[in-house]
């Protein structure tokens, strides 16, 4: 994967090249070797207006066409459902190794181009009454700060609608279970710690539980530092067929165990069938692998907020539910704890380009579980099954996409 961040001085074609010449370079393959290439991208057609044919592009000006290239657009899932799309082919038969790339390229000086990429990822005919509920909520909670005497908090600059979302789910959580913001600082400045050791992370400064909850607020009870950047940034894995990997001799392969997706559905359903789609969705992952969420030896998850990071290791079934916030408080989670969560720093720290991360998520895991150099010292060390959760737009309340890829040793 190349460094994330912001790119100014350079093109998506340019960070493609250097992830993907690598990956080629590690798998000890040749571009003329591949048989297809699939390539996950959720905003490039709202931030630099190409459509339709974005992977062919990015493919052509490295010298690669005369095999197909899919381009697959599933929002903040796009690049884990390029990576779906090739593993089916691959065990269909069809063809015995592809590439799958995910790539994004989102930081510009004009920052409204990036947050219309993210309005973009929900229904855009029910936003402006879902924006309205948002704002009555910040309006209702300010007043009730201002009645128990709080003084006014510094505010961060400008947000997605994404973010608002994420702060009225925690606080229904709060309602419901107890949970604390100081809980969501502890997963934060976890990360935080945990990019510091990353140096392709986009942040790499540790900030410490008191710093997270002094930093500018972005929307009650989550502060800047609990919240993923905007950035640019493209990974790439090659994925082939037993077969292959026997020919070319490669001797650092991981098994893609699961690669689960699924579609997000209304609340009242999920109550109806006792428990969340991503609860369903792991379950099925974890069944197709042949283990249980114990197996489990590092997670990386969408933690788009410090929400995320602990409702999803509540749905995986790393702990009960209810049980997020104490579970990261505990240390669990924690590199050296019984189930590290986000070692690379998670969307948090690493950063969030959004097509990229699915991918990206599943490299972090591929170098613990090869022990690559590459892991540096947050290295779970003897870690032999991986867990990558990723999570894409939303409708209403629940999320659009949802993937869960399981890699085995």
């Amino acid at each position: 994967m190349t460094p994330f961040g912001r790119h100014l001085d350079r093109n998506l074609k340019s960070l493609v090249a250097e992830a993907v010449n690598g990956a080629l370079k590690d798998a000890g393959v040749t571009k003329e070797q591949l048989e297809g290439v699939w390539v996950g991208n959720a905003s490039q057609g709202v931030l630099e207006g190409q459509e339709s044919i974005r992977g062919q592009v990015v493919m052509r000006a490295m010298g690669i066409g005369g095999i197909p290239v899919i381009n697959v657009e599933n929002a903040c899932a796009s690049s884990a459902t390029a990576l779906h799309g090739a593993r089916a082919q691959i065990a269909l038969g069809e063809m015995d190794v592809a590439l799958v790339v995910g790539m994004e390229k989102m930081y510009f000086e004009d920052r409204s181009r990036a947050l219309a990429a993210f309005s973009g990822c929900m229904d855009v005919e029910t936003l402006p009454q879902l924006m309205q509920g948002f704002a009555e909520q910040e309006e209702k909670i300010r007043l009730e700060k201002e009645q128990q005497g709080e003084g006014k908090r510094q505010k961060s600059g400008q947000r997605s609608v994404f973010m608002d979302l994420y702060a009225s789910l925690v606080r229904d959580h709060m309602r419901k279970y107890g949970t604390t913001q100081r809980q969501l600082a502890i997963i934060s400045s976890k990360n935080h710690y945990h990019s510091s050791m990353n140096p392709l992370a986009q942040y790499q400064t540790t900030f410490t539980v008191g710093e997270v909850l002094e930093a500018p607020e972005v929307a009650w009870p989550l502060t800047r530092p609990m919240c993923s950047p905007i950035g640019d940034g493209v990974a790439a894995v090659v994925v082939c067929s037993d077969a292959f990997a026997e020919k070319v001799g490669s001797g650092k392969g991981v098994e893609v165990a699961a690669c689960a997706l699924a579609s997000g559905e209304d609340p009242e359903k999920e109550e109806e069938k006792g428990s969340s789609t991503l609860a369903r969705l792991a379950r099925s992952a974890y069944e197709k692998a042949g283990i249980g969420p114990e197996d489990i030896d590092l997670a990386e998850v969408h933690d788009a907020t410090a929400y995320g990071e602990l409702n999803a290791s509540e749905e995986l079934g790393f702990c009960p539910l209810g049980e997020g916030g104490a579970f990261a408080e505990a240390g669990h989670s924690t590199l050296g704890g019984k189930l590290p969560i986000n070692v690379s720093g998670g969307l948090e720290s690493q950063g969030h380009p959004i097509g990229a991360t699915g991918v990206r998520q599943v490299v972090e895991l591929y170098w613990h579980l090869t022990q690559d150099p590459r892991a540096g010292k947050r290295l779970v060390k003897g870690a032999r099954v991986g867990l990558a959760q990723n999570s894409g737009g939303s409708i209403g309340t629940s999320e659009g996409a949802i993937s869960v890829t399981i890699l085995k040793k």
